[in-house]
């Protein structure tokens, strides 16, 4: 689970360990295939998804504090990937996101 795990909350890590765990089993090795590929990318975590509507406020960054059952809605994240395909800041860097 690499740095997503390294960086979530006790919650999460709950989470991410039991129900989670085949689904981040290629994690780590996808990530690599990413970062090597020569591309330009961005790898995005948003925290748990919600269907709230954007709200144009989330915080993003390559490492944030997690509390708790973080959220952002699919809009915010949507907005960002827009804004983040359309500018070199976050080529060949991680985004988490969050409200």
């Amino acid at each position: 689970m690499g740095d997503t795990y390294r960086s979530a909350s006790v919650p999460q890590k709950a989470f991410y360990s039991t129900f989670l765990r085949n689904i981040y089993a290629n994690k780590e090795a996808s990530e690599k295939a990413i970062r090597s590929s020569g591309l330009d990318w961005t790898l995005v975590y948003p925290t748990k998804l919600t269907k709230d509507p954007a709200t144009g406020t989330y915080l993003v960054g390559e490492r944030l504090p997690m509390k708790g059952n973080p959220t952002i809605s699919r809009a915010d994240v949507a907005d960002f990937l827009y804004k983040a395909v359309r500018g070199p800041e976050w080529i060949g860097r991680d985004a988490v996101i969050t409200d």
